[in-house]
């Protein structure tokens, strides 16, 4: 084999070793790529859409209502579970449904984006200061903070804000 071929391989290694670690890199640090394996964020996000979320989202603002995110499930002891929900309370919210709406201190939130009405009576729920209550859109269909052991998403669970559906059509997450 030529020098000439050694050196077109060794340059063909280096740069797919080069885009191997920098994918690495990026999905560790700046993104996370993840499958939505149920329907707990319809209409928003479909059942086997894949998105993308900015761990970079939060390093400067704080969460707020109403944004959608990927966090570690916190009945998950190993933290190896990922959730996609949106958060509704906020640390010292008070947080309730009733008669198919969500009220938050009181006051009915207004929810453009849930796919129906939420059945059934929840709550009240205390956020404690510093912790997310997290609802799926498709609240019928959603095991989210209501159910939960450990009802409450803490800031260091949270791993990105939710931007980007890029499977089946794009679509800008809000």
């Amino acid at each position: 084999m030529s020098s000439t071929v050694k050196k077109e391989i060794f340059s063909w290694i280096k740069t797919i070793l080069l885009a191997v670690v920098l994918a690495g890199l990026v999905n560790t640090f700046l993104i996370v790529n993840a499958q939505v394996p149920t329907g707990s964020m319809e209409n928003t996000i479909m059942t086997g859409d894949r998105i993308l979320a900015l761990r970079t989202s939060y390093w400067f603002d704080e969460p707020q209502r109403g944004d959608v995110i990927v966090f570690r499930y916190p009945d998950d002891p190993e933290g190896k579970t990922l959730y996609v929900k949106r958060i509704i309370g906020m640390g010292g919210d008070v947080v309730e449904v009733e008669n198919g709406n969500v009220y938050i201190n009181g006051s009915a939130l207004e929810e453009p984006y849930i796919k129906e009405i939420t059945q059934g009576n929840f709550g009240p729920y205390e956020v404690p200061e510093g912790s997310y209550f997290m609802m799926g859109d498709n609240r019928n269909r959603s095991l989210d903070s209501r159910y939960w052991e450990n009802q409450y998403v803490e800031p260091d669970a949270i791993l990105g804000k939710v931007v980007l559906r890029y499977f089946r059509g794009f679509k800008w997450i809000s």
